[in-house]
């Protein structure tokens, strides 16, 4: 029984699963749930949505919460799944190239916006432009927290954005990476860094931090969320949870986060 528990423990771990998520294997066997794997960052707008739907229709999900990067590789690895949606066009693209998405099913979702965030009872004041003061800000030996920059879409996106404002050179022996997004957003919320760099819908998803301010558009690409069936999928319902996400009725939960539904 030991070797059991550890066993799954190990394959939640290699997962990064959050919430709802932990169970593509078990319900893809099932036949019944539509499997979604989602970016970690829509993890309270996509759960509304999908009780919603599971309200009006009966139908069921289950749905695994990760870094998208950490979810391409699940699906090149063969994991049973019927959805994916990325929080960034490369890591679609990834699994588009090795013929693992039905390409007609595939669109551009979502858009959002990465801030720089602190804790609610911060006095930090920042204006985020060329050259700012980032490197003081973080004081004596506080880290900035950020997804993997190498790996993780909203790591990279912040990446970007400060190399593009000059400061990255600055930063970049004081940042603490962290396996996704929301944890980035944890290690802000419980104290564990003075200052983060998350989407704008993970700060508004946690009273315990505040936004310091946006960074500009123009400093890092597109911020898109583009979803699609996988190749490997046959559940009838996961073309209708799509359909769904697209119509009016869903749009709120999205909005409310501070996702914008690209039309």
């Amino acid at each position: 029984m030991l070797g059991t528990r550890r066993v799954f423990a190990a394959a939640l771990a290699a997962a990064l699963v959050m919430g709802s998520g932990g169970f593509a294997h078990e319900a893809a066997a099932q036949g019944k749930d539509v499997v979604i794997l989602a970016a970690a960052s829509l993890k309270n707008a996509l759960d509304e949505a999908s009780a919603t739907w599971t309200r009006q229709t009966g139908k069921t999900t289950r749905i695994s919460y990760a870094a998208s990067s950490a979810l391409a590789r699940q699906i090149e690895g063969g994991i049973p799944a019927d959805l994916f949606i990325s929080a960034d066009v490369p890591w679609m693209d990834y699994v588009a190239e090795r013929k693992l998405i039905k390409p007609a099913s595939r669109s551009d979702f979502l858009g959002n916006q990465i801030v720089l965030i602190s804790g609610k009872d911060s006095k930090v004041d920042l204006k985020i432009d060329k050259g700012f003061n980032l490197r003081g800000a973080l004081g004596i030996d506080g880290r900035l927290a950020m997804a993997n920059v190498d790996a993780v879409p909203a790591g990279k996106y912040g990446k970007a954005a400060l190399e593009y404002l000059g400061v990255w050179p600055s930063v970049s022996d004081r940042v603490a990476q962290a396996e996704n997004v929301r944890m980035a957003l944890t290690l802000v919320s419980r104290g564990e860094a003075p200052l983060g760099i998350v989407y704008k819908t993970d700060a508004a998803s946690d009273p315990a931090v505040r936004i310091v301010g946006a960074f500009p558009a123009a400093s890092h690409p597109a911020i898109i969320y583009p979803m699609a069936l996988l190749a490997s999928s046959s559940n009838p319902d996961a073309q209708a949870f799509v359909d769904f996400l697209k119509t009016p009725a869903a749009q709120p939960f999205f909005e409310k986060q501070g996702f914008a539904v690209l039309k």
